[in-house]
């Protein structure tokens, strides 16, 4: 017997792997060692395809949990989710302000938006969840509001040249409209949700329905096993296939994924898919975990910017399957603001999974995190605590949003005399009360965003930095 590393391939041979043995007879692999090879090489590849998928599986899981439990199944219906419970659904949400949220298909034609002005943050993104357009603040509109085309990939542009009209292209058929009211001003948030419109093209903008006040617990997490190639299967259908993608494709054919063929895996095939995803998310969490091809924000800490690639998840040379699949693993929506603010304006996502002796967080230890004074914020600051399992809120049983998140708008909150503010998490409170600690619950691991609304320049040049996490 020879292990892989030292095998010759050639003759009469019998090779050790990690996967079992394979004999050659005459060079050649013998029939019991070719459906061996075989399911090694789609093992392999429902695995790659796992990480690949991340951004679309995301989607369909949103689209297809939020229909089910809100009843968003019409053209311009939005579910607003406000509450604990609605946002708890949603992947690493921001439990500080309401999401607006609508997924529409372009199969029925171009899209037109009328976008309402005011204090409002955000975007039209395709299926890969990649920017179409931002909106509002950080939009073309930059706060003013104005008239939206949304083209399908192959929808005609010179219709619309003179509409006044921002003209955008979509690369997929499906897409979401989505933004958050930045105001906490009644009566502006109210006329920025009365001003939204939408339509098809040649029908005047109409008024959307709002769908709200469900307060229901609800999931969005991309489902596991044979389901998650299931979601996967039904989006991969619906839309065209890009040149970037069509090696993937070929990966996914021989396990029962084909364009234009209903997804009905044999009993070989559901073994492997369900092993891929095992193995694919073992792989997804591991990068998100340890992400080695990026370094900490702020030298001397275990401090990442969570979204650190481009928006459109590729440069001049890669794709960039491990740094989305890190960010769509763990969350949702991509928009310009979130990759590339600019003092005063977007947002930054910091996030940490070790503590400052680089040790991983745990749920069964208490810290502390000490920020310090002149917080680089326009806007306000947030921490949010995140189930490493669900990837959503942490659900320890709470009933208010401030029992998984602690903002600066927070009156509860209690700084320090120099306007430094220490928070706490783990299981119990602090000697020094609960206003400013959250609960952890063993053995669900955690982690944190610490979100910048409107970052100042002392964010971008480092001359404000924050301490890791403290272990109690």
């Amino acid at each position: 017997m020879t292990d892989l590393g030292d095998a010759q391939l050639w003759g009469d041979e019998t090779i050790e792997t990690g996967f079992g043995s394979v004999e050659l007879e005459n060079t050649f692999p013998t029939d019991a060692s070719s459906a061996l090879l075989f399911d090694q090489l789609d093992a392999q590849r429902a695995a790659q395809g796992y990480v690949w998928a991340m951004p679309l599986a995301g989607f369909v899981a949103w689209r297809e949990r939020a229909a089910e439990t809100f009843g968003s199944t019409g053209f311009g219906d939005f579910v607003v989710y406000e509450t604990l419970r609605e946002k708890r659904g949603i992947l690493t949400a921001n439990l500080t302000t309401p999401y607006i949220i609508n997924f529409t298909t372009l199969t029925d034609g171009p899209l037109l938006i009328d976008y309402p002005a005011g204090a409002t943050a955000g975007g039209v993104l395709d299926a890969w969840q990649r920017p179409v357009t931002d909106l509002g603040q950080t939009g073309p509109d930059e706060g003013r509001g104005g008239g939206y085309v949304v083209l399908g990939p192959d929808d005609d542009a010179s219709p619309f040249q003179d509409s006044g009209r921002l003209v955008v292209r979509s690369e997929t058929v499906n897409v979401m409209v989505a933004f958050r009211i930045l105001t906490d001003d009644p009566q502006e948030a109210a006329a920025a949700r009365e001003g939204l419109k939408m339509s098809r093209a040649g029908s005047d903008p109409a008024p959307v329905r709002y769908i709200e006040d469900i307060d229901q617990e609800w999931s969005a997490t991309p489902r596991r096993g044979l389901d998650f190639w299931s979601d996967l299967a039904l989006i991969l259908q619906e839309e065209p296939v890009r040149e970037a993608d069509k090696g993937l494709m070929a990966m996914l054919e021989p396990l029962g994924i084909v364009k234009g063929e209903k997804f009905v895996p044999d009993e070989r095939q559901r073994g492997i898919l369900a092993d891929g995803a095992a193995l694919g998310e073992l792989l997804v969490r591991n990068l998100q975990v340890n992400p080695r091809y990026a370094v900490p924000y702020w030298d001397g800490t275990s401090w990442y910017k969570s979204f650190d690639f481009a928006v459109e998840q590729e440069n001049a040379t890669i794709l960039q399957l491990d740094q989305r699949a890190t960010w769509f693993y763990e969350a949702v929506t991509s928009t310009k603001g979130m990759v590339n603010p600019t003092p005063g304006a977007g947002q930054v996502y910091m996030t940490a999974k070790r503590d400052s002796q680089g040790r991983l967080l745990r749920a069964d230890r208490g810290y502390r995190l000490h920020v310090p004074a002149g917080m680089p914020v326009a806007q306000f600051w947030s921490l949010t605590l995140y189930s490493e399992n669900t990837r959503r809120a942490y659900d320890n049983g709470g009933t208010e949003i401030r029992s998984v998140s602690l903002d600066s708008r927070d009156e509860q909150l209690q700084f320090n005399d120099d306007g430094s503010i220490d928070l706490y998490i783990g299981p119990c409170a602090p000697a020094a009360g609960e206003s400013n600690w959250m609960k952890t619950l063993a053995p669900d691991g955690w982690f944190v965003y610490f979100r910048l609304y409107g970052p100042t320049e002392p964010f971008f040049d480092k001359s404000w930095s924050m301490p890791d996490f403290q272990a109690l």
